[in-house]
């Protein structure tokens, strides 16, 4: 089997000293392969949001160790670990962060502008992202122009745009209604089906059972690891949806009504780590 996307063994975070210490993560180990597609949960107090962190190498753990790609975060320096995040790994959190007053073909060229890529091919790789998502006919849009949910999706384009190896997202659909929801869900479900590798934080339900694994944490440990679809398979949550859209007459709606046309699961012209 090739390399893991992501490799954490025996992480643990401790915070604060004598009577205020408080153990966030407790020797928590787990792998994550090339086109996995994970659903950390758990309930306030679980440590997922540390574990996120670390995950994110926003900061790094008190012993353990982490490989992302292959590189170990855990020994990272400061500089070192945001070379990592923008090289590594895509970002998608719960508020979109998106810039106001700015178009969405715009607000997802944002890291290659950053990178250095010449305008013509960030423009051009931006396209192709907002076409993965459904949103290419709404490139020039503007944030206050679009839905919670379309946002959304804007944010996760931004996120794919550098081809990273992990799309690490946080409580992506906190903010949505239902129908948000379950337009971002199946993003997540097309490019899962795509091969990326997807590891999301959550504490909703709906969002853990589409996944192809689901981790829940209590108190620090990892308690249950549940394969729930093989990674060489589509996730649950597509053959669900599926069926969520079928109509009284027993035929299948079209995708998202602003979705364009079906999309290409390539950004930048090459296939999908």
């Amino acid at each position: 089997m090739t390399r893991p996307v992501l490799q954490v063994t025996g992480l643990t975070k401790i915070y604060g000293q004598g009577e205020a210490t408080v153990h966030a993560l407790r020797g928590v180990s787990a792998v994550v392969h090339r086109g996995d597609y994970v659903a950390i949960m758990g309930s306030s107090g679980s440590g997922k949001s540390t574990l996120m962190n670390i995950l994110g190498a926003l900061d790094i753990p008190t012993s353990g160790r982490y490989l992302l790609d292959g590189v170990d975060v855990s020994r990272l320096s400061d500089g070192q670990l945001a070379l990592a995040r923008n090289r590594l790994i895509g970002f998608i959190f719960q508020s979109f962060n998106l810039i106001p007053r700015t178009s969405a073909v715009a607000n997802v060229e944002l890291p290659l502008a950053y990178a250095g890529v010449r305008p013509g091919q960030r423009r051009r790789r931006a396209m192709e992202a907002l076409d993965v998502v459904g949103l290419a006919g709404r490139a020039d849009h503007e944030p206050n122009q679009l839905s919670g949910g379309q946002q959304q999706r804007v944010a996760v384009a931004r996120a794919l745009v550098t081809e990273p190896a992990l799309l690490l997202a946080d409580e992506p659909t906190g903010n949505l209604d239902s129908k948000s929801t379950d337009d971002v869900l199946q993003v997540f479900d097309d490019l899962s089906t795509a091969g990326r590798t997807i590891v999301i934080i959550t504490h909703e339900d709906e969002v853990g059972a589409r996944a192809k694994r689901l981790i829940r944490l209590v108190d620090g440990s990892i308690v249950t690891d549940q394969r729930q679809s093989p990674i060489h398979l589509p996730p649950v949550g597509a053959a669900i949806a599926h069926q969520s859209v079928a109509d009284a007459g027993g035929h299948i709606r079209a995708r998202r009504p602003d979705a364009g046309p079906a999309p290409v699961h390539t950004v930048g012209g090459r296939h999908p780590q």
